[in-house]
């Protein structure tokens, strides 16, 4: 009987640990998935770049497979509205985050969260004159580091960008 008592309450405080763990992975993809939303629907995709300020450190790094580097906040934005959002380009790229392919990854400092790594696949279009065609196809990887109860966008890696 006793050995019942600690088995079923081992179980239940098992399932209280996994049940936490579920509900804080739940809350992080959430929340990365609409970072993501805001840094590529809205400054990629329609070139709001304020909402780059917020999301990314001054130590940002930025790895791509066909474009090299980029090591700080302040060369990114730049490339971004000198390159994607110029006013005066005849073309405009887009990014789709490919349905399903959106996975998290808890990273964690003797039990407490302290980042998480975001990985997916995504979908580029470019749009001249009104036709809109498939670009490439690439993998991601985000490190984001959460530092007093907020998310930054530390490290992303863009790589595997295929022609389909």
């Amino acid at each position: 009987m006793k050995q019942t008592i600690y088995f079923i309450l081992l179980c239940f405080g098992i399932g209280l640990n996994l049940n936490a763990q579920t509900d804080e992975y739940a809350e992080v993809y959430k929340t990365l998935k609409a970072n993501d939303s805001l840094i590529f629907d809205r400054a990629f995709n329609h070139c709001e770049l304020q909402h780059l300020e917020f999301l990314i450190p001054e130590d940002f790094e930025f790895y791509h497979d066909k474009e090299g580097v980029i090591n700080s906040k302040d060369v990114f934005i730049n490339v971004m509205k000198n390159g994607i959002c110029n006013p005066n380009n005849t073309t405009k790229s887009t990014r789709e985050l490919v349905d399903g392919s959106l996975e998290i990854y808890l990273l964690k400092n003797n039990g407490e969260l302290y980042g998480a790594i975001q990985n997916g696949i995504h979908r580029f279009f470019e749009t001249t004159n009104g036709n809109k065609v498939a670009g490439s196809t690439a993998k991601f990887s985000h490190l984001w580091i959460l530092e007093n109860n907020k998310w930054y966008l530390k490290r992303v890696l863009s790589y595997d960008h295929q022609m389909k």
